[in-house]
């Protein structure tokens, strides 16, 4: 069947974005101009990473991080809700998903700057109190407050809402069909023109090369997947995951190869992929069964890898 003009059209755009890339594959309507899509696009996930990076010092973030205990801080309405997901999903997780390990995150050499053995020490030797009994949220008025030290770090979410955020520009603009993504955290907004869902790939979880190891049908909500296999660092001769055992603070000494989540909000498909590698696919597997999340576990065995899923997106 020919193309008529009423049908829509598939854009494909994407730009720099929390130290890697965005993408949005969109249906639009015949004669968009996609200039001001991208424009809106590119300005929402901006605003996220200047409200959440670690990694620039006039972030809101690093503000709230400098700031001292038991004073008000004033915040953007974005950074307090993910700030609120975040002390959540940290308490319903046991504690398996932090945000207040931005100091470990920095001496381990994840936050830009090279690994440093004196902050190292100190980030093992800290006593640690959860952020959710030292970061108090004013959500109504838009402002937190810390009652002791903490150095907050959202790496484990950011992205994850980053996705979000280009979902809902996406939808502002009448568009009721894409696919977004930042880093592998992916985001469907209705399934494709004729009710074709979205193919998203599953990694196989190897550091040389890029292969699908499964392939999801995602039709609307969100998938987000944390692994050992991408994001380390070489010290010692030692490769270490980037994901942070809150209970060590330092870098996860066994997990499992990937964990991939799926959710409705891609921020909180994020944070809760970390929470699970932290867990461990055992304890992990029974409390998303608990929670009613749809999870895979695949762990290495031998030269194969086991799966362990759980719920109906699996």
């Amino acid at each position: 069947m020919s193309k008529t003009s009423t049908d829509p059209e598939r854009l494909a755009l994407n730009g720099p974005a929390m130290g890697a890339r965005w993408s949005a594959v969109l249906h639009v309507g015949a004669g968009v101009d996609p200039a001001p899509l991208h424009a809106a696009l590119a300005a929402a996930v901006a605003e996220v990473e200047a409200q959440m990076t670690t990694r620039r010092a006039d972030s809101d973030l690093m503000r709230l991080n400098r700031a001292g205990p038991d004073r008000w801080i004033d915040l953007p309405e974005h950074l307090v809700e993910v700030l609120a997901a975040g002390l959540a999903i940290g308490q319903a997780s046991g504690g398996a998903f932090e945000i207040g390990m931005g100091d470990a995150v920095a001496a381990w050499g994840f936050s830009g700057a090279a690994a440093d053995p004196g902050r190292i020490r100190a980030a093992l030797k800290e006593p640690r109190r959860p952020a959710c009994e030292v970061l108090e949220l004013d959500c109504a008025n838009r402002r937190a407050r810390k009652h002791g030290p903490l150095a907050l770090d959202l790496c484990g979410i950011a992205k994850g809402y980053g996705v979000d955020r280009l979902a809902e520009t996406a939808r502002a603009f009448g568009i009721g069909s894409a696919l977004m993504s930042i880093d592998g955290e992916l985001r469907a907004l209705g399934p494709q023109p004729g009710g074709q869902p979205w193919a998203v790939a599953v990694e196989r979880p190897d550091p040389g090369q890029r292969a699908a190891h499964a392939v999801l049908a995602l039709e609307a909500g969100a998938v987000a997947t944390s692994g050992d296999y991408r994001h380390w660092v070489d010290l010692g001769g030692r490769r270490l995951s980037h994901t942070m055992d809150p209970r060590r603070g330092a870098p996860l000494a066994a997990s499992p190869a990937s964990v991939t989540v799926l959710a409705a909000r891609c921020m909180e498909a994020d944070a809760w992929a970390t929470a699970l590698m932290v867990l461990g696919r055992e304890e992990g597997a029974a409390l998303a069964r608990r929670l009613g999340l749809s999870v895979l576990f695949l762990e290495r065995d031998g030269a194969g890898l086991a799966e362990t899923a759980i719920g109906p997106g699996f």
